[in-house]
């Protein structure tokens, strides 16, 4: 089937040999230049989406899905509140926590510090702690041998090892003939682990849910329960449902809301990265405008002879048109192609970069995620090719409008 004449003299105008070759050369620059910027794209995207993942598994990996909480700080009777929860078929498992801030001291050195008491067993169900343990396991907490597990910050800062000792100090005072004092009790570090999130390395401590019972006096009452879901995303609308589900005097709370605003700043970062990447795209996209209003110029006697053999002016705006969207295009194509292929194999060509140059971007000594993650996501794909095929296709309007306004006449006068 024969192309309409418009296609078929866009199509020779984009691939014809231009008297002038500097048309040819802005035009390859076009291109160019909108490869690179949806590539670019594509990449910081796939980077950003690839940081929050990997700060969502490390935050994740200490903190839970969902959190009943005691409004009083202490939940009685917390197998059936676990039991009710667990009813929920979003709910994968949930376990016991007693939590309360404490301070560590070791010699001269004094710490505050977060301590939380877990049942080994069932915290390895709702959290990752055992693929961060640098030394030592979980397992290693055993009720009525006071162990504890530090974070590597923590114990760096307290300069312990491995069966070193270290003084607790629960708030909770005891009353004496001499006053009220500070109760204190001796635990043995058994374990160390690092997540990579400062806040939890250098503040979080775990002992034995039954010996942190006894520290802060709770007898058979925990502060909750941590929950596990299937679906970490659909935390929201089951931490409404289970609140709904459970009989005791708690309230619950979701990742989202206990962590919104770190998870809002990566977003807006994101966003943010979007926006001024995008304006890349849109310069490069704009410069088919040059393009094609030299194109234009160049043309002017071929339009007036298309003119006097009947062309109408909407016909001569496609010519252009086209011929500025097919350059939008092949620059949008490379750049799809170069973009998702480097978004892919990032974790190959950064280590590469690394050992050409004798540097690394990311040194483990400044950074806790000291390797570049990467998560290509087709959605943002999709979104960046439209946005990049409607700034070219936009940019061709103006110089295509004013191919239409040529008259003949004028322009054949000095032919």
């Amino acid at each position: 089937m024969a192309l309409p004449y418009e296609i078929f003299i866009g199509l020779r105008y984009t691939r014809a040999k231009r008297r002038n070759h500097f048309i040819s050369f802005i035009s390859l620059i076009s291109m160019l230049g909108v490869a690179l910027g949806v590539a670019a794209l594509i990449v910081v995207l796939s980077v950003m989406n690839g940081f929050q993942t990997e700060l969502r598994t490390r935050i994740l990996g200490v903190a839970s899905h969902v959190q009943i909480n005691g409004m009083d700080g202490d939940l009685p009777n917390w197998s059936r509140v676990a039991m009710e929860a667990g009813a929920h078929p979003e709910v994968q498992a949930a376990a016991p926590f007693v939590q309360a801030q404490s301070m560590l001291s070791v010699d001269q050195e004094v710490r505050g510090v977060l301590v939380r008491g877990i049942e080994p067993m069932l915290e390895e169900r709702v959290a990752d702690f055992a693929r961060y343990m640098q030394s030592g396991k979980l397992d290693d907490l055993k009720p009525g041998e006071f162990g504890i597990i530090l974070g590597s910050e923590l114990a760096r800062a307290l300069r312990v090892h491995l069966g070193d000792k270290v003084t607790v100090i629960a708030p909770q005072g005891s009353v004496t003939p001499a006053g009220v004092v500070p109760r204190l009790r001796a635990f043995t570090v058994v374990g160390i682990f690092e997540v990579g999130m400062f806040e939890y390395d250098s503040g979080l401590a775990l002992v034995d849910l039954g010996d942190a019972q006894k520290l802060y006096r709770l007898g058979d009452r925990v502060s909750g329960v941590r929950l596990k879901l299937n679906d970490l995303f659909d935390a929201p609308r089951v931490a409404r449902e289970v609140a709904g589900m459970i009989n005791a005097d708690a309230y619950v709370a979701d990742w989202t809301r206990s962590h919104a605003n770190f998870f809002r700043a990566v977003q807006i970062e994101k966003n943010m990265m979007f926006i001024i990447l995008s304006l890349i795209v849109a310069v490069a996209a704009f410069n088919i405008v040059s393009t094609l209003v030299m194109a234009v110029t160049d043309k002017q006697a071929d339009i007036a002879i298309l003119r006097t053999l009947g062309a109408r002016p909407g016909s001569i705006m496609t010519v252009f048109i086209i011929q500025g969207a097919l350059i939008g295009c092949i620059g949008l194509g490379l750049g799809v192609v170069g973009g998702v292929s480097l978004a892919l194999n990032i974790d190959v060509v950064v280590p590469f970069i690394e050992r050409l140059l004798g540097t690394q971007f990311l040194a483990k000594e400044v950074y806790y995620i000291s390797e570049l993650p990467s998560e290509l996501q087709w959605g943002d794909v999709w979104g960046v090719t439209l946005i990049a095929f409607v700034l070219a296709l936009v940019a061709t309007l103006y110089p295509s409008w004013r191919a239409a306004r040529v008259n003949p006449a004028e322009a054949l006068r000095y032919e």
